[in-house]
């Protein structure tokens, strides 16, 4: 395997461009400086700094040059570099070939008896359709097929609701039953998962270590060697000893890793399980993707994923995305000539509803996901970088262990080395070829349990368990992560792009302010003041220009509005002024819609009343609206349309800016006539006609109220104070994103509301890239801004060196979140086309939850710094130990079971004890972490060696002096005194670790003991390991070549452990520099590889 020395942990990789990291022992060198000690290097395969939309040849790169014992279990939570072709083979086969795949998948449930279980997971259908008059079979082969024929045949839409016993308008009933009923005839929308991996397979990949399955041949080698020469009741100790250490230290890797894969699992499920809205009843309900049936109705709108197979209803400039399932990335408009929608694919624009008529495994989709693995691996910036420190160590460790393995080989035939007795154990000419040969194998065996403890084989896998820990912490914190980098790189995030509304905002919204027939209402919702028409067309253009939904119980109960935020607040304004909202959409009828479009603001739609007169009806931005409407509509006489006067237009404009800076968001509502003659009358026309925009009469403008968030104030203050600069970028009337900003605290004043630092989105894409790039640092509050402005936004301040997390909810700021470092979406408000292009699902769509997630990136790179600090520490202290002992005395006194045991201790439960750290406020008085920054700080790099330097200096003093020290006796007794003197050692080096693992809890911190208690799995390991230690070193003495101590020697132990923590405090006093030491050990290789390339 080749093999290349690393820059990484030990050789800085990663910056974030502007700040240095406290806890890593960050200063204050200029920009300059830094770029010029920490810039990248594009020879080192492990300088992956952004592993978001890395290359595979990269990712491959890194893979090829890392040293790796154990392959399977190191590279299981990457990439599947080969996935994509997986995935487009599968598709393929099963366009080709679905009938005869859901069938051999049906065939395999019925055998495990899953068909008749109505409420399992995978349900499926059975051969009755009970009382609906459709047969399964048929409508499956009707939408998979797209067979319009089958559909005429079936009467249309109309008719295959009929037979489904659905409502095209109202869905299917809201009863518990009929959804059973459904399930039981066609199927729930569910699909039989892969079953994960097995603990055994867990325990099978442990097993593949390579020093391990060496130390298993050396120990059965030992064993037989000592059961032929020293009998069954001796001879199995030397070699059975070692071969249960190593089989511990499987099991105890296996469960660990199976318990991580389980939390993996879990939280796959819960990606998976998308909430949408279905009609039942009459009533819009919110429900899981599993619960949709066939005969649901279903609306669509842009960013929504297709919940099923089916069959359009009705839509307008509906635009589906199927390359999902087609591979083809090209747009498919759907109409009545066009109604088949695939179960999978993504709503890329318009708006529409659909009748369910295929769910499961009666779909592409469903037997697509039922064929393929989800595939939980994914490379983080971290990982790599620790495979690449892991490489450079584990080098080190394999020339320490060669050097012990000479030296102890010459040693051994020169006929200098001596056992415990004293005895010479090599003597030319008599000792005999079985001595030789098991007397090299415990050598041998010493040699490899160095490299099991040098190559820190769980650095890299640290990773895993940390983010493991802290992605099921943060779904406490409402965060859901589906990017496992994303959650480290928050730690490095320098500017965080906010969304307004409902991110920064309750997204509560109400109407408080009204102008109509132009002047302000008293009362805003009190139509007393309104002439009967004006009411009657504000409440058509309400009832019919909307997403929403208005339901009347058939009890009486209250009134059930749905829809979004703003939506519900006009809706729910237009009915206290006594909008009927059934009879309106009855009585009038829907020709065309232009859907709200975050680029022009604005969306409105074409009504037929009757058969001869046709209403334009525009709803949106109101100082866009109201620019470009040429009549008002007067209070007194509804049919004196007037042109909109020089005056009114500015009494309108001061309206609207005093609305705003009262933080309000302003929605103008305005129709026109339009003559019947010049509506298309072909369909296909229809679709390409657009909407006339001229000659509007503004009806009224209302001013929506959506108070900020509780708590807000503080978590801006919080980030700022951790220097993360918050940006809100909103597409709202740069006076009310101001008033908004000002409340938030992210804007300290008015005075500093002046451009760029607020500035319209407009303003900003009309400069250059240069231009954009000097602006973008100044920007704090962007206003009217479009995706694609947020897009630019995000774009410049990256070039600049940022880190930047983007908030965004919509279908078009995709782009925007896909571009950014950290993508966060909105689990409420956002489409599932924005999560699915996000790294982290903000749950409850709260700014303060997105602070929550940046105090856990920082945690996550705090605790494997802690964890690198803890392990190396040992590392250094026992290879020192074993080679000066080695070279000097030709044995060592730290044995193969022993180094097992210290390992055990080191990868797996100190990595438990301290990448599980739960994050604390310190982390937020910090800079953030830069992700150029040495993985091994100067702050780290005094610690471990304070630790390592004591350990070896007592442990030396021990090895050669022990016997003196001790008040060992030297008589006849000799071999038991060494005995004795080697298990102090032992215990000693144990005793060191175990206090040792409180100073790596606090790096840059006197008080190591600050929040022990709050992290109960810490303290239990390290009562565990104590414990433990007692009982090896009291009970299992021939087992791990060890005698029982007195309690006097317990109590010196403890004393030599425990000096480590006044030691870490007089440590900490002891100044760093300001520039790294990786950049000293970086400039030899760089001075190198230049004299090798001129």
């Amino acid at each position: 395997m080749s093999t290349t020395s690393s820059s990484n942990g030990l050789l800085p990789t990663s910056m974030s461009g502007r700040h240095d990291d406290v806890e890593a022992g960050g200063s204050d060198r200029t920009q300059d400086e830094h770029h010029e000690q920490l810039e990248h290097d594009p020879d080192d395969p492990f300088d992956l700094d952004n592993t978001k939309n890395a290359s595979a040849q990269s990712l491959r790169r890194w893979r090829q040059a890392a040293l790796v014992l154990n392959a399977s279990r190191r590279f299981r939570y990457t990439l599947d570099l080969n996935k994509e072709e997986h995935y487009e083979s599968r598709r393929r086969m099963i366009r080709a070939h679905a009938q005869v795949i859901r069938a051999a998948l049906l065939f395999k449930l019925a055998g495990e008896q899953q068909v008749a279980v109505a409420s399992s997971s995978t349900t499926t259908p059975s051969a009755s359709t009970g009382n609906f008059d459709i047969d399964l079979e048929k409508l499956v082969s009707m939408t998979r097929n797209q067979n319009m024929s089958s559909l005429q045949q079936h009467g249309g839409v109309k008719g295959v609701a009929e037979k489904l016993k659905s409502n095209l308008e109202q869905g299917i009933e809201e009863d518990e039953k009929e959804v059973i009923d459904r399930k039981n005839a066609f199927g729930s929308n569910t699909y039989p998962k892969k079953k994960g991996k097995s603990f055994y397979m867990f325990l099978w990949e442990a097993w593949q270590d390579l020093t391990l399955i060496i130390l298993i041949i050396a120990a059965v080698t030992s064993l037989a060697l000592g059961i032929k020469t020293e009998g069954l009741k001796e001879g199995w100790l030397d070699g059975g000893s070692i071969a249960f250490a190593v089989l511990l230290v499987i099991i105890v890797t296996a469960v660990s890793d199976y318990r991580q894969s389980l939390q993996f699992q879990n939280l796959n499920d819960e990606k998976r399980n998308i909430q949408l809205e279905v009609m039942r009843g009459g009533r819009t309900v919110k429900i899981s993707i599993y619960d949709v049936v066939v005969g649901d109705v279903i609306p669509l709108r842009i960013g929504d994923q297709v919940p099923a197979d089916g069959v359009l209803i009705s839509g307008h400039s509906l635009a589906i995305d199927e390359s999902s399932m087609t591979g083809e990335s090209k747009i498919v408009n759907k109409d009545q000539n066009s109604p088949f929608l695939m179960s999978g694919c993504k709503v890329a624009d318009g708006v529409g509803s659909m009748l369910v008529t295929g769910v499961g495994i009666n779909t592409e989709w469903g037997l697509l996901m039922a064929s393929i693995s989800e595939d939980t691996g994914e490379e983080t910036p971290l990982q790599v970088r620790l495979n690449g420190l892991a490489t450079f160590i584990g080098i080190v460790g394999l020339t320490v262990a060669l050097v012990v393995l000479v030296a102890l080989l010459v040693r051994y035939f020169t006929g200098t080395t001596q056992d415990s007795s004293g005895a010479t154990q090599f003597v030319k000419g008599k000792t005999s070829i079985s001595d030789i040969v098991d007397d090299c194998v415990k050598i041998f065996t010493i040699a490899v349990t160095i490299v099991v403890v040098a190559v820190p084989e769980g650095l890299p896998l640290a990773v895993t368990l940390t983010l493991a820990y802290s992605m099921r912490k943060m779904m406490a914190d409402k965060a859901l992560v589906r990017r496992l980098s994303a959650c480290e790189t928050m730690g490095s995030a320098t500017t965080i792009c906010s969304d307004k509304t409902g991110t920064l905002t309750l997204n509560q919204m109400t109407v408080v302010e009204t102008y109509a027939g132009g002047s302000k209402m008293d009362v805003a919702d009190n139509p007393s003041g309104l002439h009967p028409k004006l009411v009657a067309l504000i409440s058509e253009g309400v009832a019919q220009n909307t997403t929403g939904n208005v339901f009347h119980p058939k009890d009486g109960g209250e009134v059930e509005i749905s829809g979004s935020p703003t939506e519900k607040a006009i809706l729910s304004w237009a009915y206290k002024l006594g909008m009927k909202f059934d009879t309106i959409r009855s009585e009038s009828a829907i020709i065309h819609a232009f859907p709200f479009n975050s680029e022009k603001k604005r969306g409105g739609v074409a009504v037929l009343r009757g058969d001869s007169e046709v209403f334009i009806h525009w709803k949106g931005a109101a100082e866009i609206d109201y620019n470009i409407c040429l009549y008002f509509a007067l209070i007194s006489n509804i049919n004196n349309i007037s042109c909109l006067e020089i005056i009114l237009q500015e009494f309108f404009r001061l309206a609207i800016d005093a609305m705003a800076k009262n933080s309000l968001r302003c929605v103008a509502i305005a129709c026109r006539t339009q003559e019947l003659n010049k509506v298309p009358k072909e369909q296909e026309d229809l679709d390409k006609w657009s909407l006339p925009e001229d000659e509007l009469t503004l009806l009224a403008i209302v001013g929506i109220k959506d108070p900020c968030r509780p708590g807000v104030r503080e978590a801006v203050r919080i980030c700022t104070s951790a220097g993360v600069k918050v940006r809100m970028v909103t597409g709202d009337n740069l006076q009310t994103a101001k008033a908004i900003a000002l409340e938030c605290g992210i804007l300290a004043s008015d005075t500093e509301a002046v451009e760029p630092t607020i500035i319209e989105g407009k303003v900003f894409r009309e400069l250059s890239e240069k231009e954009r790039e000097q602006v973008a640092k100044r920007i704090t509050v962007m206003g009217r801004s479009s995706p694609n402005d947020k897009l630019l936004l995000v774009q410049a301040l990256r070039k600049n060196g940022d880190v930047v997390a983007v908030t965004g909810d919509g279908t078009n700021d995709a782009p925007a979140l896909h571009e950014a470092d950290i993508g966060l979406s909105m689990g409420i408000s956002g489409t599932e086309v924005a999560k699915e292009s996000s790294d982290i699902i903000i749950l409850d769509d709260n700014f303060a939850s997105v602070v929550k997630v940046v105090r856990w990136g920082r945690s996550v790179y705090a605790n494997i710094q802690k964890f690198i600090q803890f392990q190396l520490t040992v590392n250094v202290a026992a290879l020192i130990i074993n080679v000066v002992a080695a070279m000097s005395s030709g044995d060592v006194p730290l044995k193969a079971v022993q180094l097992l045991w210290v390992n055990l201790i080191m990868d797996t439960l100190g990595a438990l004890a301290l990448a599980t750290e739960p994050p604390t406020d310190h982390l937020m008085h910090r800079t953030p972490v830069g992700r150029r920054e040495p993985l091994i700080t100067n702050i780290m790099w005094r610690n471990l060696l304070v630790q390592s330097l004591y350990q070896v200096a007592v442990l030396l003093v021990l090895n050669f002096a022990g016997l003196s020290v001790l008040g060992l006796k030297q008589g006849s007794n000799h071999a038991h005194a060494v005995e004795v003197k080697n298990t102090m050692i032992f215990n000693a080096f144990v005793m060191c670790q175990i206090f040792n693992e409180f100073n790596a809890r606090k790096p840059d911190e006197m008080n190591v003991f600050s929040g022990v208690s709050k992290n109960p799995l810490f303290v239990a390991i390290v009562g565990v390991t104590f414990v433990l230690q007692i009982l090896i070193v009291t009970f299992l003495g021939e087992f791990a070549h060890t005698v029982a101590l007195s309690w006097q020697l317990w109590l010196a132990s403890i004393v030599i452990g425990l000096v480590s923590w006044p030691l870490a405090v007089v440590g900490k006093l002891i100044p760093v520099p300001r520039t790294p030491m990786s950049v000293y050990f970086k400039k030899p290789f760089r001075k190198y590889r230049a004299s090798r390339s001129a």
